[in-house]
């Protein structure tokens, strides 16, 4: 997959978060505002999830901004961890969020909804559906170009809103025809989403700020790629650090004990141009040289 310098994901992460703060806050204030005229807990659910909304979009402008400053003598792999960062407290947000819409989305169904049909409501819920799938659509295909956590964390936001804003509209309408248990139970199903939502954007930020090796897939074919410079014996250890959205990846081989030092160290620049222009997730390779003694190279050979 070709991915994106620093400055264009810087770029893209801007112009999606900018779009996203405005959008979410000018639904954040229609669907507050209607949903307290109609006391809608379906609709003050969804406009408490547009105020999420705006916070990880604030978020994800500040992790594009930070992600995107070029390395320096205390990064010398750059600040891509930000971005990470900045999705793990979107995901966090978006738990919390989650929630406390459950526990008041539970206290309408067990105590009673006051919920009245507003064709303003209809109205809202109708623009937000519109809005969002635009918005989806568009941040969908920023996150792949990009190739950015923060982008596709937004533009998973968008789809949901799309989803949250169907149960919205579905539970305004039931409210016309006198159903009013809809309301809560949309309201907890929205908070539901919106947990399953912070789960999904949780789990790669974990990953990477705990310095998760790297998978299978990847591991077996950067050790062919290893394995098919001239001179290399075998492989004693291949483990990989994330450094933002690619890897350092640390290799010990082993080579002959009466292998010059130049021809040992020729075959670790080899290594390292073999893997870094075929494989454009890695930031950097540090190959370690070890000797491997005649008898040795006979057990290996064996086993």
């Amino acid at each position: 997959m070709q991915h994106a310098n620093s400055q264009q994901r810087m770029i893209a992460t801007r112009r999606v978060a900018i779009m996203g703060i405005f959008a979410n806050l000018a639904l954040m204030a229609a669907k507050l505002v209607v949903g307290f005229m109609a006391q809608s807990q379906a609709l003050l659910a969804d406009g408490a999830n547009s105020a999420g909304d705006v916070f990880s979009s604030v978020m994800t402008y500040l992790g594009g901004y930070i992600a995107g400053k070029p390395k320096d003598d205390e990064h010398p792999f750059g600040h891509g961890k930000a971005e990470y960062i900045f999705s793990f407290v979107i995901a966090l947000s978006l738990l919390l969020v989650a929630g406390t819409l459950f526990y008041s989305s539970l206290q309408r169904i067990f105590n009673g909804s006051h919920a009245s049909f507003s064709y303003l409501a209809v109205g809202v819920a109708g623009v937000t559906i519109a809005v969002k799938s635009a918005l989806y659509l568009w941040a969908s295909r920023m996150g792949r170009r990009a190739n950015s956590l923060l982008i596709t964390a937004n533009a998973e936001d968008h789809r949901n809103d799309v989803v949250l804003s169907i149960g919205t509209l579905v539970s305004i309408i039931m409210t016309r025809f006198g159903v009013l248990w809809v309301d809560g139970v949309v309201g907890a199903l929205i908070a539901l989403w919106i947990a399953r939502s912070g789960i999904v954007i949780l789990r790669p930020a974990y990953r990477v700020l705990l310095d998760t090796n790297i998978n299978n897939a990847h591991e077996e074919d950067y050790r062919q790629h290893i394995l098919s410079v001239a001179g290399v014996d075998h492989i004693d250890a291949l483990m990989a650090k994330p450094v933002g959205v690619r890897f350092l990846l640390l290799v010990k081989i082993s080579v002959d004990a009466d292998m010059s030092v130049a021809k040992s160290h020729a075959i670790a620049n080899e290594i390292k141009r073999v893997l870094m222009s075929e494989h454009e997730d890695l930031a950097d390779v540090v190959v370690h040289i070890n000797p491997v003694f005649p008898n040795e190279q006979h057990l290996h050979a064996h086993h």
